[in-house]
């Protein structure tokens, strides 16, 4: 893969994202799925978890994923919850600030990754769960889990 999409803060800010008046054990299962599908069509190397109220309801680990990606699923799945937007736009975020996450000395490093590739999910407004990708470069894993989420949208 030679050729990465570049983002910006306002790029990652104006993409869509979930929030629903319901959003289920069944619609995680759905979203995970339409990941694979995103995953299969693009030949990735990666895994994908859909966590719901703070349980793992979907996990997929394509090609050589494994253990490995453990940490990232959930390192980022905790950025996405925890600031209530997607990872890669807290990174961004920072970074166009001027002080990068890595460098913030108000966050747990060890419990919060932000890098690309974890999207939340929101029930009127609450974020209720993530969808997270892990296994490529991280703007790759985001623009997998976007997919899955406009394709998600458009089902809908």
């Amino acid at each position: 893969m030679t050729d990465l999409p570049v983002y910006t803060a306002a790029d990652v800010a104006a993409q869509p994202t979930i929030d629903v008046p319901s959003f289920d054990n069944d619609d995680a299962v759905q979203l995970g799925l339409l990941a694979i599908e995103v995953i299969r069509e693009r030949d990735l190397n990666l895994a994908v978890r859909v966590v719901l109220r703070g349980d793992i309801v979907f996990q997929a680990k394509l090609k050589a994923t494994g253990p490995g990606n453990d940490p990232w699923l959930a390192g980022k799945a905790a950025v996405a919850e925890q600031f209530g937007e997607p990872s890669l736009l807290v990174k961004l975020r920072d970074k166009e600030a001027g002080t990068p996450f890595e460098e913030r000395a108000d966050v747990d490093h060890d419990a919060l990754k932000a890098h690309g590739g974890s999207i939340p999910i929101r029930v009127n407004g609450e974020v209720v769960g993530t969808i997270t990708t892990s296994g490529e470069p991280d703007v790759i894993d985001h623009q997998t889990a976007a997919e899955a989420v406009a394709r998600f949208l458009a089902a809908r």
